[in-house]
């Protein structure tokens, strides 16, 4: 008689989207299309540079990406949990968390409670104009979004985290902010913002440096009519235009006719 042959246990391993709730899962897709986007509009800088997104219902967590994927990597499931202390909290990714990545997004998360979501880059228009004395110029309607933002003193590499209390500092009630010698920062309530601010704010220093190599004489309008349009610019719930909300679906359908996969 031929003995019974058992079969082996089969461990069934859960998904991300079963391990998270609802509304982490959301702001991870939302967030892994923004990576996707900015690598789509060629705003990366190899595996360097992070976006961040806190997590929904918390004030002390938030995901960002793992260190050595490439932004067009990045998909909802392998972004890294971490919390304030730098604790990792969840990750179902090879990868760890880069530690400048982590000083600069804690700093603002931890500071700003009424920011969900930051992002930072190193472009060459954004890195040429954080070397200007003059700093961002308002010398287009897009320019002038940012007629008022903060500016950050390069310090080195920004892996103490007793750079984050001056970060802050700097930045204050500002949703932009430019790093000297460094390169750009932007602070949204959403995904959506943030994304809408990154791409205005890169193309407001890509104008700056295609004008000022012109070499001729620039014009500005009169202060007045400058402060008249940064106020008319900024995000209301009644415009929808200003702070992503009109473009966010239409960017999703952009992503999702080249390849849906960030929402793994």
């Amino acid at each position: 008689m031929t003995p019974p042959v058992s079969s082996p246990a089969i461990k069934v391993a859960k998904s991300v989207r079963e391990q998270v709730s609802p509304e982490e899962w959301e702001a991870r897709v939302n967030l892994a299309a923004c990576y996707r986007l900015t690598a789509m509009y060629g705003w990366t800088e190899m595996v360097a540079n992070h976006i961040s997104c806190r997590v929904p219902g918390s004030h002390d967590q938030f995901l960002i990406n793992p260190y050595g994927m490439l932004y067009e990597e990045i998909d909802a499931s392998n972004l890294i949990k971490v919390d304030l202390d730098g604790n990792t909290l969840f990750n179902a990714s090879d990868y760890d968390v880069n530690v400048a990545g982590f000083v600069i997004h804690s700093a603002i998360h931890m500071g700003r409670p009424d920011v969900d979501c930051v992002a930072h880059t190193h472009t060459p228009a954004g890195m040429a104009v954080s070397a200007m004395e003059c700093g961002l110029l308002p010398l287009a309607q897009t320019s002038m979004r940012f007629l008022h933002i903060a500016y950050h003193d390069f310090e080195g590499i920004a892996d103490d985290v007793g750079e984050r209390e001056r970060l802050v500092r700097d930045l204050g009630n500002h949703e932009a902010m430019i790093l000297r010698n460094h390169g750009l920062l932007v602070a949204g309530r959403s995904v959506p913002a943030t994304f809408n601010l990154l791409f205005r704010m890169e193309r407001a220093c890509e104008v700056q440096v295609m004008a000022l190599s012109c070499n001729t004489k620039l014009i500005y309008p009169p202060a007045k009519v400058l402060e008249d349009t940064f106020e008319r610019m900024q995000p209301r719930a009644d415009r929808p235009h200003l702070n992503g909300e009109l473009a966010w679906p239409a960017l999703l359908r952009k992503l999702d006719r080249v390849d849906s996969s960030y929402r793994n």
